[in-house]
């Protein structure tokens, strides 16, 4: 079978159910092209089986105009080994330099990068992936399938304190020795690589374009990428000071491979500018034209660049603030006392009041609407009075319960809403707010505290990097088996409908076991000046720089 041709015989069969149920109505345009494209139809392909004609790479009718320096702001963090990334702030300098297996394109689709297409067989057991030829790296080097190998083997060596990728693989590893198992993965052609997974997995090649999961060369040390920046992009590191500024230049003595694929690149320099936490901070910098675009705009100051006559874009996403407690740490350990502060939280209050009703209601479970396999299931019972009986009952009548969250404005003021709640319903709680610098150097360890998860497309991923037993982003230390065994299964359904089946039941486990206040999926909004192209608000906050440009002054 050889996917990526627009012959319907090459097309996964699963997809071909999806493209009969996305014409009949039951599926978005969205959550068709994720399903599609994550089993190796490639993009414009799967337009087709819908009837569609695919979308040009341009982003607008303007003829792009090249050369130029885009300033946006950004909190800049310092760089470290890409598998431990735990920002997209870092991934999106970083990305500069080091390219990507496959991308997620705002439409949903999966975009092919380093990796020239991809298929799996029924089960999603083996995978073959078929290696983009002529990539040189920057220092001269061919890329070859070695190095897809190499970075496979990279992510999955679990003994990696903070390797989230491990996660993501857990098919191609050896449990014994938390390693890739030497049988997973074969050559079988300078351009074809097959996987061969212990267990099914339909995320095989969507893992693949989530940030920490950046390509790197064979002579890697593991150390700061940034210092020795050997990588296949079309840019390079010039500054990278930490808490104030990262600039990227393009690289003048390499050959981008992607110009003749996709286009680009077109600017000249970008310069990441920190400012730390205060949007207002950031506005004062648009206003006296320091700054070409917004890295996010949130709240009251989406009005306000609206009124300076910025460009406003938005994205639909499943990114959210997930209010958790950490079942390490009494009294959290307690079921009751967890689903007693769910009850006292009117989730559509925390919206309005913390995110100016930018976006939608969730549910305490972390799968959204969006999500191909979302399962709708009853709303959260909302019972301030039975929130303090069930305390009561527990033994936690006097208890304070301190809430702790990031400075940043929507963070903030989402938990100042939680707590009025909890406070209102005769609960005790106080508020404690922090400094980034002070708050991201023990956020998986706090008690009772807030962090934003970008998107990812498939609402088992997210399941698989912050719930499952053991690993590294499970900052709520939830472990139960029963749901371990149900995202297994959910993990071997390649068809979304049946996987739905099950995920209904980890929705379920995860609202009766009081994991998290999950209040809002957010809209994410940026505003750029009316000069900036192709830089609009993406669904994980990824910076595609390729696609970037900037008009010259009149």
């Amino acid at each position: 079978m050889t996917l990526h041709t627009t012959a319907l015989r090459a097309v996964h069969p699963a997809a071909l159910l999806y493209a009969e149920e996305a014409k009949a109505g039951l599926l978005s345009r969205r959550e068709f092209l994720t399903r599609a494209t994550a089993l190796g139809v490639a993009s414009a392909t799967a337009y087709g089986l819908i009837g569609l004609p695919s979308p040009a790479n341009a982003q607008d009718a303007t003829t792009p105009v090249q050369g130029g320096t885009l300033r946006m702001n950004m909190e800049t963090r310092a760089t470290k080994d890409p598998r431990t990334w735990d920002w997209s702030e870092i991934a999106n300098f970083g990305r500069g330099w080091l390219d990507y297996m496959v991308e997620y394109e705002p439409d949903g689709s999966l975009r092919p990068m380093l990796l020239e297409s991809w298929e799996a067989n029924e089960d999603a057991t083996e995978w073959t992936l078929k290696v983009r030829q002529g990539v040189k790296w920057n220092n001269g080097d061919d890329f070859t399938a070695e190095d897809v190998v190499n970075n496979i083997r990279r992510w999955c060596d679990g003994t990696v304190e903070g390797n989230s990728m491990a996660a993501r693989f857990g098919g191609l590893m050896d449990a014994a020795t938390s390693q890739m198992r030497e049988d997973a993965v074969e050559i079988v052609d300078p351009a074809t690589i097959r996987l061969k997974l212990s267990e099914p997995d339909i995320a095989v090649v969507v893992n693949m374009a989530d940030y920490p999961a950046a390509v790197v060369h064979q002579s890697y040390d593991n150390g700061d990428p940034a210092a020795n920046p050997i990588g296949t992009g079309a840019f390079l590191p010039e500054t990278n000071e930490v808490g104030v500024k990262q600039v990227l230049v393009r690289n003048p003595d390499h050959t981008w491979w992607g110009t003749a694929v996709y286009g680009g690149p077109y600017l000249d320099r970008i310069e990441y500018i920190d400012y730390g936490t205060d949007p207002a901070a950031v506005l004062a910098a648009a206003e006296s034209g320091e700054v070409d675009a917004t890295y996010q705009t949130t709240g009251d100051f989406i009005d306000i660049y609206d009124g300076l006559g910025w460009v406003k874009s938005e994205a639909v996403t499943a990114t959210t603030l997930a209010v958790r407690f950490n079942q390490s740490q009494p009294p959290y350990d307690n079921v009751e006392v967890r689903k007693a502060l769910q009850m006292a939280v009117d989730n559509n209050v925390v919206l309005e009041l913390g995110y100016n009703n930018l976006g939608v209601v969730a549910e305490n479970h972390h799968v959204c609407p969006i999500h191909p396999e979302y399962a709708e299931l009853p709303p959260p019972v909302v019972d301030p009075a039975g929130a303090k009986a069930a305390l009561e009952a527990a033994g936690q009548a006097d208890t304070e319960f301190e809430l702790i969250s990031l400075d940043d404005s929507f963070q903030a003021a989402t938990c100042d809403a939680v707590a009025a709640q909890i406070r209102d319903a005769g609960i005790n709680i106080k508020r404690t707010v922090l400094p980034g610098s002070t708050f991201w150097n023990d956020w998986l360890n706090y008690p009772f505290s807030a962090t934003q998860w970008v998107m990812r497309p498939l609402g088992v991923q997210v399941l698989n990097l912050a719930y499952k037993s053991g690993v590294a982003w499970n900052e709520t230390a939830f472990a139960n088996p029963e749901f371990d065994a149900a995202l297994a299964q959910a993990n071997s359904i390649s068809d979304a409908d049946q996987r739905r089946e099950v995920m209904a039941t980890l929705e379920k486990i995860m609202q009766d076991q009081g994991v998290l206040i999950q209040p809002y999926w957010q809209s994410l909004y940026r505003h750029t000046t009316a000069q900036v192209h192709g830089a609009e608000q993406h669904p994980i906050y990824e910076h595609h720089h390729y696609k970037w440009w900037k008009e010259a002054a009149s």
